[in-house]
């Protein structure tokens, strides 16, 4: 099951300025976002990191062999590009949305860095042993999906602490569903610090949370990703409602609930406990028998 920590292997804040001039404080970000003509956009969820500390740690739990390619999402203004390169990380490449601060990374980092502007739910990702990155806010969760059907070796996240919670969640939680299980099919997850709205700019509503995904190194537990979907999207369509009512509308070819359950391994008394109180395991296994009966020839 995955862990949680508040610890964090990040160096010391440091006290020098910037090495590259990357602004930092507010008052440097909206002076810079100013005369590069961009105003954040709050559709997207768009806040700057302003701590240096934090992309620190966010950089400290990349951990890829010296040379090998590291994929940073969402550039920004460069605070975590800059961490980055402080730890000898990479070769690295920065996707960004917006072009012009895209141009800004370039004029920033030289040939240190290989920018590509686009949006990260479009855009080829490149191969990477390590993707980064503090994602907007609206668009996290579809992006942290990408990057796990990916198979992505290791995932380093800052996202809003609510769906970094979720992504963590165990069984028996109120967060546990749909996003956790896809987690856990793909690999582990861990989180570490909260990240408080005031460090960011402009200070956002919520709080963040660093968080890094490890992949599975084998092949995913379940035979085919789409039964999983299926299974899960069933299940968790009513919280509240005890397996038992749940389990017939499963499409099934021709085993009845308790059938299905037998094959999977599930507990005596399956049928009076609600979905969020089963492990992973009991998905992926269901998911596999769906997906041998709906294959038996008719």
């Amino acid at each position: 099951m995955s862990r949680t920590s508040t610890a964090s292997s990040s160096p010391p804040r440091r006290t020098a300025p910037s090495e590259f001039g990357v602004p930092e404080r507010p008052e440097e970000i909206r002076r810079t976002l100013a005369a590069l003509g961009v105003r954040p956009s709050k559709s997207w969820g768009q806040s700057f990191l302003t701590d240096p500390f934090i992309a620190d740690a966010e950089a400290a739990l990349v951990e890829v062999p010296a040379g090998r390619p590291v994929l940073e999402i969402g550039g920004g203004l460069g605070i975590l590009t800059e961490a980055l390169l402080r730890r000898n990380i990479g070769p690295l490449t920065v996707i960004e949305r917006d072009p012009r601060l895209a141009g800004f990374l370039r004029s920033t980092f030289g040939n240190r860095i290989r920018v590509v502007v686009g949006d990260a739910l479009e855009v080829e990702l490149p191969p990477a042993d390590a993707t980064v990155g503090n994602l907007p806010y609206s668009v996290a969760t579809p992006i942290l999906i990408r990057l796990l059907e990916r198979r992505v070796p290791r995932v380093v996240f800052l996202i809003q602490r609510e769906v970094a919670e979720r992504l963590a969640a165990a069984p028996g939680s109120k967060q546990y569903g749909r996003l956790a299980l896809l987690a856990r099919l793909y690999g582990d997850v861990e989180l570490y610090r909260t990240v408080a709205a005031r460090a960011f700019s402009p200070v956002p509503e919520v709080e963040s949370r660093i968080g890094l995904h490890v992949a599975r190194s084998g092949p995913l537990p379940v035979s085919s990703v789409e039964s999983f979907e299926h299974v899960v999207r069933i299940l968790f369509s009513s919280r509240r409602k005890q397996l038992g009512n749940l389990m017939p509308r499963l499409a099934m070819g021709g085993r009845d609930s308790e059938e299905l359950a037998k094959a999977s391994g599930w507990p005596t008394g399956w049928a009076t406990l609600r979905p969020e109180q089963l492990p992973p395991e009991a998905f992926f296994a269901l998911a596999r028998a769906v997906d041998s009966d709906l294959r038996r020839p008719g």
